[in-house]
């Protein structure tokens, strides 16, 4: 089979992913058919490894197995998200339902279930890799929402003055949000503002992402001052 184009960043540089198991077979396989995509890869077979990798080769995407040892892939997430933005997409086994909400709230951007394709995985990776990297946004005014301000182009959260981290995709989905305070979106259009149309998972991932969101603002889902959630159908920015 003919390797595929080269996939490449904004400037031309090919995206890098550090594809984190200890279960080698899955590792080759997983490098093979990335390989072949255009992806340059890197692996590691442990926690440790996987940190150390990801702070020398300062990878795009970080595809993380939950079960590892040493350290597992959620403190590994942890750790990785103190220096790098890196998309994560933690590997989870079939029913690890808690885990998987877990993986997405210490801030992993997706998951996969085992067993997956590496088309499907493929997939995700593109959908992940099409959302703006440092992206600035100019010419647009801090948004204020009570004690909550949302600078665009700074991509910085602030509450009662205090800056809020947040991870990419937390920021990604309350810039959707805040842009247009009076729309209701459903979680679809939030996966397709943030993730992009050609994304297909559980939609249900925005939901934890949205808790995160609240818990991160110090906001009440049964008294929100901030995200408001539509009953039978998505959120909103504005107090319920």
């Amino acid at each position: 089979m003919p390797a595929a184009a080269a996939e490449t960043d904004a400037s031309g540089a090919r995206f890098r992913a550090l594809v984190v198991d200890d279960e080698e077979p899955l590792v080759q396989v997983i490098s093979g058919y990335l390989t072949r995509e255009g992806f340059d890869v890197i692996t590691a077979t442990d926690g440790e490894l996987a940190v150390s990798a990801t702070r020398e080769h300062r990878p795009d995407v970080v595809i993380l197995d939950l079960m590892l040892p040493g350290i597992d892939g959620l403190e590994v997430c942890r750790r990785i998200r103190a220096f790098s933005e890196a998309y994560v997409i933690m590997l989870t086994a079939k029913g690890d339902e808690v885990d998987k909400l877990i993986g997405l709230s210490v801030g992993a951007d997706d998951y996969l279930t085992k067993p997956f394709s590496p088309r499907e995985l493929v997939a995700r990776l593109r959908a992940l890799l099409r959302r703006p990297r440092a992206w600035v946004e100019t010419g647009v005014a801090v948004r204020r929402f009570g004690a909550l301000e949302v600078d665009p182009a700074g991509r910085e959260v602030r509450v009662n003055g205090s800056p809020v981290a947040l991870t990419r995709t937390e920021f990604d989905l309350l810039d959707v949000l805040s842009a247009e305070p009076r729309v209701a979106f459903s979680r679809r259009q939030l996966i397709e503002r943030v993730w992009g149309g050609e994304w297909y998972g559980d939609e249900h991932v925005i939901d934890v992402h949205i808790g995160n969101l609240r818990r991160k603002l110090d906001d009440d889902a049964e008294h929100p001052r901030y995200i408001r959630t539509v009953r039978g159908f998505g959120y909103r920015m504005g107090a319920g």
